[in-house]
Order: C-alpha cells, then structure tokens, then sequence
C-alpha cells in the first residue's frame, strides 16, 4: 500500500513520528518526509535512522500555510501527529494550543487538498470526546474540521483515527481498519 509512496508526518519527530517511521520504511515507501519544528530532534532522529536517505527532515511549523504547501507537494499520504498535547500546557496557553490543534489542523487540509493529496490520517484523542480541558477541546476542533473536509470533497480524502495504537499494530492494519467503510461511516456521524 505505501511502496514507493510519499508520505508527510507531520510533528514526526515526536514519540508516535517515531514508531511510525520505523514502521514506514518496513512498506518500502519512495520517500517520508517528516515535518516538524524541533531541529534538535531532527538532527537526533536522522542519527537514530542511520541517515536513512529515504528519510527527509523539514523544518516547520503547521501555523505556516507556505512550509505545508511545500512540504505536501507531490505527496500521496499524509500522517498529521503535529499538535501541542500537553494538557498542563495548553491550559496555560489556550490561544496557541487552538492555533496548533485546530488552525493547524485546517492548514493540513488546505494544503493537502491544493496539493492533490490521495489520503490523510489525522490523529486524535480520546480527551475530544468530552473535551474537559483545552487540549481536548481543540482536538475537537481539529476532529471537525476534519470531518467536515470529507463532507465538501467529492472522495473521502481525510481519515480520523483516535489514538492508533503504532506499537503493538502495524502501519498496514491501522490504515485498514481506518478505511474500512463502517470506520469512515462513524466518523462522518461524529
């Protein structure tokens, strides 16, 4: 499914951009790029991966519409892990957790769909369901937006997964479960 595709993680420098990498490169994908803001960890996972040259690194930041529309280009999947998730954060800064998770989020949409992207898989949460806290609600958000993308579109472009469990599944029976059609039926109902 993911030979020699082009695959965009965004915030894939994080723990779950990790697991997700090493799972990609079992696929034989043409190239992933990973599309974060923390050069640090950049420069620490090209390192972890041995220089992979399948492997490249963009530095940005998904509150940027110019960075996404470059790094989306000639892109067929895109992962969208980029978000703040730290509760005690986002509550201290509730404007930039809804500029990340939820503006950020309608950036990837935008930019994907300009770009012609054959499927993106946003990543949720659990905490959006009954959101309590501003993390949760902007995941909401990000949820919606997502959703109602699918509803403008002629093809369901946009996937919501909640929490995919990377660790224990692989890459192949995630997207799977995600495409089936009951998945997509549940949610577009959300």
């Amino acid at each position: 499914m993911f030979k020699d595709q082009t695959i965009l993680i965004t915030g894939g420098t994080g723990s779950w951009g990790h697991e997700l990498v090493k799972q990609l490169l079992k696929e034989d994908p043409k190239e992933i790029r990973i599309y974060s803001r923390n050069e640090s960890n950049q420069f620490s996972m090209k390192q972890e991966f041995d220089n992979n040259p399948k492997l490249h690194f963009i530095i940005g930041d998904i509150k940027e519409m110019k960075g996404l529309l470059e790094a989306c280009r000639k892109v067929d999947y895109v992962f969208h892990l980029a978000a703040l998730k730290h509760v005690p954060v986002c509550e201290d800064q509730p404007l930039e957790a809804i500029k990340t998770n939820a503006m950020g989020t309608q950036n990837v949409i935008e930019a994907a769909i300009a770009s012609n992207v054959h499927k993106v898989v946003y990543i949720s949460t659990d905490k959006a369901s009954d959101p309590s806290n501003i993390y949760g609600l902007s995941k909401a958000m990000g949820e919606k937006l997502i959703i109602h993308a699918n509803k403008i579109l002629i093809q369901n472009l946009f996937v919501l997964e909640v929490e995919m469990y990377l660790v224990q599944t692989e890459v192949l029976s995630m997207y799977s479960r995600s495409k089936s059609k009951k998945r997509k039926q549940s949610a577009l109902q959300m």
